[in-house]
């Protein structure tokens, strides 16, 4: 199951929440646009210009598509991050004149919690709504914290770590009633749970290509015509994507977009519930053959190809590091340049410890059940050794 590669041993694949390699399928569409299609799809006076256009209009359409949209609701970003940005940046500063308060949640992207610092920097007022030890906020508390100067709720659909599903469905009934935007990030959710923005009254919607088996750099941003949602651009130059986002758009990246999502529209329910028989056998096996093992979050409303633990007596690293033959994460991947514990995790009530004896474990499309059983065979093992290290290095001192 391992290959060898320059760098070493190539460990089996385990991080699916920090980015999915590109399925086949995807590389096979997107290759064309990086020869004999290579127009720039903004240059509209020949064929070249014309050809590419439409693969980019293709690909708005089946991003749409999967997530009940209109093609015109949709705007190409280089990923969540900047979709994020755009998104909650971009209507508070429309509004201002109008309203000049947010509502968010502790355990929010890094790049979501950044945006609402720089607003609050701004003259902004934004309440950081609490979650349970499930990683569910409390909906009586949402309605608690709406004034008449909230003008948006950001809730992410799906948790990055821990993988809980929030109800984004009674989170849009709430802004609906309350005429306040409600802005989701959707980056681990599109394409692996239904997300439809009609039923779950979503005014905008960020998602990226990289986490549902298509190309790092691209990504897109819903946002409703109907109630219409304006916001200030972050972007100024040749007024592309309706002035929302300038720049010029690359054509392969947004057909690998396009098609990772009209796969995953076809595959998504037989694949959603392959994932869930995998991660709970894995979860089943951890449970009898480890003492001190935590969930972190609920099981019950949680996305199908996640596990996120910690184990007590032991830490992350040092398992890691007894585990070569795996390839997995102590968090986020996005905010790994940070030593600090996982807010996250603090946000559930996990004291540092704990914490930092915890793994993200993400399955996907190409993990297969032996893979699985030798990972869930080598952790035991790993853990083990972990433990015995500790006992001796306490015993010694």
């Amino acid at each position: 199951m391992i290959t060898e590669t320059k760098f070493g041993s190539k460990p089996i694949y385990l991080d699916n929440h920090a980015t999915t390699p590109v399925d086949p399928r995807v590389v096979d569409v997107m290759m064309p646009y990086f020869g004999e299609k290579f127009g720039n799809p903004h240059s509209s006076s020949h064929y070249y210009g014309w050809e590419a256009a439409e693969a980019v209009e293709i690909a708005r359409e089946q991003i749409a598509d999967l997530i009940g949209a209109k093609p015109n609701e949709i705007f190409f970003t280089s990923g969540a991050t900047e979709s994020n940005n755009t998104a909650i940046k971009g209507v508070a500063r429309f509004y201002k004149s109008h309203r000049k308060h947010l509502i968010t949640c502790v355990t929010e992207h890094m790049c979501v919690l950044d945006s609402a610092f720089q607003l609050e920097r701004e003259g902004f007022d934004v309440t950081y709504l609490h979650v349970g030890v499930d990683g569910l906020i409390d909906l009586d508390e949402l309605k608690k914290a709406i004034t008449d100067q909230t003008i948006l709720v950001s809730i992410m659909t799906v948790q990055n770590e821990i993988g809980v599903i929030q109800p984004i469905s009674e989170i849009g009934a709430v802004c609906r009633e309350n005429r306040i935007f409600l802005h989701t990030d959707a980056a681990q959710a599109v394409g692996k749970i239904t997300v439809n923005v009609d039923d779950m009254k979503v005014d905008l919607l960020s998602l990226t290509a990289h986490k549902i088996y298509g190309p790092m750099g691209i990504g897109a941003l819903y946002v409703r015509k109907t109630p219409r949602v304006r916001l200030e651009p972050m972007f100024n130059g040749g007024g592309q994507e309706n002035g929302l986002r300038s720049g010029t758009l690359p054509p392969p990246l947004c057909v690998g977009l396009g098609h990772a999502l009209k796969i995953a529209k076809v595959e998504m329910a037989a694949e959603a519930l392959r994932l869930k028989n995998q991660r709970d056998r894995m979860w089943k096996n951890l449970n009898c053959e480890l003492s001190g093992l935590h969930l972190n979050g609920t099981i019950k409303h949680r996305v199908p190809g996640n596990l996120c633990i910690s184990i007590e007596d032991v830490d992350a690293e040092s398992l890691m590091a007894a585990l070569p033959g795996l390839a997995l994460s102590s968090g986020s991947a996005c905010t790994s340049a940070s030593e600090e514990s996982s807010h996250v995790l603090k946000a559930l009530g996990l004291s540092n410890e704990m914490a930092e004896a915890s793994l993200r474990i993400g399955l996907g499309r190409f993990n297969t059940d032996e893979e699985l059983d030798l990972a869930t065979n080598s952790l035991i093992e790993a853990v083990a050794k972990v433990r015995k290290g500790r006992k001796i290095i306490a015993a010694a001192q």
